[in-house]
């Protein structure tokens, strides 16, 4: 009989994804409702300079400030709620024993969740508050979930080259012929 502690147990990976996706729902909260709350009054909070900062911005659209019209607040949360499914599914059809997918996959989720979370807290968008940039060449403002979009998505690529590397027919070799 397996534990529910062994790590190779049935579900033991679908425990990576879910904690993933929790943790990254939770500090992107936290952090977020900390933003609002000290930064709503200030121009933001320099902290290495111009480089980095703390600035809080609200953004109605998607990435990168995308707007598509006055129903994008409920256009995105559609996108948001389809890819945490999405997600969840492809989660349930990974290779077992594939945990590193699960993080990728988990972090993904629970970024997309905290940025669909804001859209239902607020009218006033997704709150973003990591500004990075040197003068007015700036990144777009972003936030907790943001990056762990980010990096799920590329962790995620990572899994699935691998993954594809994994089943790649070995060349035959010249002397064989």
């Amino acid at each position: 009989m397996e534990s529910a502690a062994d790590p190779q147990a049935p579900g033991a990976e679908r425990r990576v994804f879910w904690t993933a996706a929790a943790v990254t729902v939770v500090l992107d909260l936290i952090t977020k409702l900390v933003a609002e709350a000290t930064l709503l009054r200030t121009p933001g909070i320099s902290v290495l300079g111009d480089w980095f900062q703390l600035r809080l911005v609200y953004n109605q659209g998607a990435a990168f400030g995308l707007h598509v019209g006055p129903y994008s607040r409920w256009i995105f949360f559609g996108v948001a709620l389809i890819a945490v499914f999405v997600l969840t599914r492809m989660s349930q059809g990974a290779p077992a024993g594939d945990r590193f997918r699960q993080l990728a996959l988990g972090l993904v989720a629970g970024g997309a969740a905290g940025n669909l979370i804001d859209r239902l807290r607020s009218a006033r968008g997704v709150v973003d508050f990591l500004d990075v940039g040197v003068g007015t060449v700036r990144w777009p403002t972003f936030n907790i979930a943001d990056i762990a979009v980010s990096c799920g998505a590329i962790a995620l690529a990572i899994s699935l080259w691998r993954e594809d590397a994994r089943h790649r027919p070995e060349p035959e070799s010249a002397s064989a012929a």
